[in-house]
């Protein structure tokens, strides 16, 4: 069963991807001249649901 995230957990994984971007790892979507920011690249791959990042919640 998938859950929608909440705003912290979706904020979470973003900037744990962007810092990835920014250290260096390789975009896992194609690349255009309006994706310059590695918080941009982030919320694209977010969006498209390919970043490898999975949220575990204790209930």
């Amino acid at each position: 069963m998938t859950r929608k995230h909440t705003r912290f957990e979706k904020a979470r994984v973003i900037g744990a991807r962007s810092l990835q971007i920014s250290m260096g790892a390789p975009p896992l979507i194609e690349l255009s001249k309006k994706f310059m920011d590695p918080v941009d690249i982030a919320m694209s791959e977010y969006d498209l649901g390919v970043i490898p990042i999975s949220v575990i919640r204790e209930e």
